[in-house]
């Protein structure tokens, strides 16, 4: 236990002493923050997933039970504006394309057969976030982001075993840091949205083959999350 809080108390030593030694560093773009207005654009990563609500309803005989279980890597990219409001708030309103899919796996309680079926999501989402940042220490900047969006799904094709609607919209929340270089801020950035609208599309006219009708059937909910890191250029 003693050597636990001395490992503890020279961690917390060294990183003040780093940063009482970053007090006389100069300040790239001392001003950049007191902008009225500024623009910027965003690449990065994210990993789309859905909250899934099984009915565990018995259809001719059987019952489906379906699962995510793993999560594919997409590609995120989009622009950003951002308004000042004071010195530690800003909005910020950023236009982002998020490409990437899903991987649906049912499982038959009984039989233990299994269909697995991938579902494409091309989601261009309209985020409108607060922005809120602590003191700036140099070149360094905190911040906590939290906000609303809405999205449209510009990936979704008609005639898969399964099928979401369109338009979602949900509350998103993240953190990130501004790295203020010589000519421009760059924000590494993790954040996390979580969808309030039930995707599940239960009206599947557009099926030829009807058999496959017990895949949205054995569902009654299914609500969006993705997991984003982006790289911020402002």
């Amino acid at each position: 236990m003693i050597r636990r809080y001395i490992l503890i108390s020279i961690t917390l030593l060294s990183f003040g002493l780093s940063i009482y030694g970053q007090k006389e560093k100069v300040k790239n773009l001392p001003y950049v923050d007191m902008r009225m207005f500024h623009l910027g654009f965003h690449l990065g990563f994210h990993s789309q997933d859905m909250l899934i609500t099984n009915n565990g309803q018995r259809i001719s005989g059987e019952t489906w039970f379906a699962e995510i279980p793993n999560y594919s890597p997409g590609f995120s990219v989009g622009v950003i504006g951002e308004m000042f409001l004071n010195s530690y708030m800003s909005l910020r309103f950023s236009p982002t394309i998020n490409f990437g899919d899903k991987k649906f796996i049912f499982k038959e309680s009984t039989t233990e057969e299994d269909f697995t079926t991938n579902v494409r999501s091309n989601y261009l989402s309209f985020p409108l976030d607060l922005k809120i940042s602590s003191l700036r220490l140099n070149n360094y900047r905190p911040y906590f982001i939290a906000g609303i969006y809405g999205s449209y799904d510009l990936g979704r094709k008609k005639g898969n075993p399964l099928l979401l609607k369109n338009k979602d919209y949900g509350i998103a929340f993240g953190i990130g840091c501004d790295l203020y270089l010589p000519y421009f801020k760059l924000c590494p950035e993790l954040k996390f949205c979580f969808g309030l609208t039930n995707l599940l599309e239960t009206n599947r006219s557009d099926l030829s083959d009807t058999s496959v009708q017990k895949y949205t059937q054995s569902l009654s909910k299914l609500t969006s999350r993705m997991v984003v890191f982006t790289f911020n250029f402002e």
